[in-house]
């Protein structure tokens, strides 16, 4: 069993991960997602499993992805090279969830930032505690999001409100928002998320990948899979100004100060009180 990636299947039917980094508020390394993908893809082989739940190990969901040089390649799958290959990657990886015959919850409390907000918005469900933090702060200082689902989720002026300020909502805002389904007190989050499960898992899998690929593919026929492909390309080309490259030099000299420099001006996140 992998040390960074915990599973468990909590209810019949129901297969439940565990992202397992909390003294690195679970930073997506190339590591971890590969072993979600991998554990995301065996659930929807397995005739045991209908419907599994992605969380997070301790204070958050995942602060987002490991900046710390866990993101360098080698990337957990093959994706054409050329400039803009990461977001390119990032992307496809969303649609690697997206596309699972099964429907994936993300259970999200604390810190749900920048790549974790990706992650959690490739889930089919999301339900979120009343207190998380869900933003994308690098639009302040680097580029726009790998995956740029604020439009297709929010709605135009929250979507625009998010990209401009990267400021982040509570849970109550994002499901009022779209971006999650409901909001529950932090304590009660996991009781009522596996109660969902429960109910999901009662329809049988032949019949549920069909209600959920119905969804999906209305949203397709309106142009989400290209938009967010050529979101992609604007996140690259983004890469390319001199704010986002100076930003990334200041990575080279420590994670914390790069962040620390991005929100000092607003006062929040690492930066708050």
């Amino acid at each position: 069993m992998s040390d960074i990636l915990l599973t468990d299947d909590p209810a019949p039917f129901v297969r439940r991960l565990t992202l397992n980094r909390p003294e690195k508020r679970n930073a997506l390394s190339n590591d971890l997602r590969a072993q979600v993908f991998a554990a995301l893809e065996a659930a929807d082989t397995d005739p045991q499993v209908r419907v599994t739940i992605l969380r997070g190990a301790g204070s958050c969901f995942s602060a987002g992805y490991d900046l710390g040089g866990g993101a360098a390649p080698p990337y957990p799958f093959h994706t054409a090279a050329g400039a803009g290959h990461w977001s390119r990657h990032v992307v496809e990886g969303c649609f690697r969830v997206w596309d699972l015959a099964k429907p994936v919850i993300g259970q999200v409390h604390g810190w749900c930032l920048a790549g974790g907000s990706e992650l959690g918005t490739a889930c089919d469900l999301v339900y979120v505690a009343e207190d998380a933090q869900i933003g994308y702060p690098p639009v302040r200082m680097m580029s726009p999001p790998d995956n740029q689902f604020h439009p297709w989720l929010c709605g135009l002026r929250p979507a625009m409100e998010m990209m401009l300020t990267g400021d982040a909502i509570d849970g109550v805002e994002a499901v009022r928002v779209g971006f999650a389904n409901r909001a529950f007190p932090a304590d009660r989050l996991e009781a009522e998320v596996l109660a969902m499960a429960e109910r999901v898992a009662k329809i049988p899998t032949d019949v549920q990948q069909m209600n959920k690929r119905s969804v999906h593919r209305a949203m397709e026929i309106m142009g989400l899979r290209a938009a967010l492909r050529a979101g992609a390309e604007i996140q690259a080309l983004a890469l390319t100004t001199e704010s986002s490259r100076e930003t990334f030099a200041r990575f080279a000299d420590g994670v914390s100060q790069a962040l620390d420099a991005r929100d000092g001006a607003f006062g929040d996140y690492r930066t708050k009180g």
